[in-house]
């Protein structure tokens, strides 16, 4: 609290809650001291455009008190450190018991002599809007790192697990796949064996008859049996 001896401000500093993009507010409180004088007062800032003050003008009955509300738009980008050079001055002067708030004019708070006018400069604090929650006593007693290391241990063992099964999966996969085109190509081994002997008893037979109509077949069966055996030997 700052004590002057025409009012009481409190509290010293304007604490507002930091938080990018959204207004924050505050309030201050401005306590006239004396038992038989009015007293007006007035706010101002060294940053009016970032600030809203309501009211920033006005009269405490003696003894009375009056609370300003003092509004901080909404900031695009955090200042450096969170630190605030930004400053607020409430100054007071005892006016007419006849003064109300909308008589208090810019000119009462000129300095003249014989005129009484008390300022206080309050300066401006920025605090998290949400701050972090301090870990409980009770959780930092329970925890132990063996415990956590064996955690770790057992998901790594249940994550092998898994690897080993999935690689086993795809290997019998791959030797089933194996053994499939192995039987194919034996398959196609022995046909193309038992083919090249057909055409060889063919042979010795068109040997022995040499006639035009043989002679067409022969050459029909063996360009079909050249077709087979390229088909076969493609697929394998």
């Amino acid at each position: 609290m700052t004590t002057g001896d025409l009012v009481n401000i409190h509290p010293t500093e304007l604490k507002f809650p930091f938080e990018l993009k959204k207004q924050s507010s505050c309030s201050l409180q401005i306590t006239n001291k004396t038992t038989d004088k009015v007293v007006a007062f007035k706010v101002k800032t060294t940053n009016p455009r970032k600030y809203c003050v309501r009211p920033n003008t006005g009269v405490v009955l003696p003894g009375d008190s009056c609370n300003v509300t003092v509004t901080m738009q909404a900031q695009k980008e955090a200042p450096l450190d969170m630190q605030c050079k930004d400053k607020f001055l409430v100054q007071s002067v005892i006016v007419s018991d006849a003064t109300t708030s909308k008589d208090v004019l810019a000119e009462m708070f000129n300095k003249e002599p014989g005129r009484v006018i008390e300022d206080f400069k309050l300066r401006v604090v920025y605090i998290p809007a949400n701050p972090p929650s301090p870990v409980p006593e009770g959780s930092e007693e329970g925890y132990s790192p063996r415990t956590d290391v064996a955690a770790s241990s057992l998901f790594l063992d249940d994550h092998v697990s898994r690897t080993l099964e999935e690689t086993n999966e795809k290997s019998s996969e791959a030797w089933s796949m194996i053994h499939k085109l192995t039987e194919e190509k034996t398959s196609a081994v022995q046909q193309c064996q038992k083919l090249r002997q057909e055409l060889e008893l063919l042979k010795r037979e068109s040997s022995t008859k040499q006639s035009g109509g043989h002679s067409l077949v022969l050459m029909l069966l063996v360009g079909l049996l050249g077709c087979v055996i390229g088909y076969i030997l493609n697929r394998t």
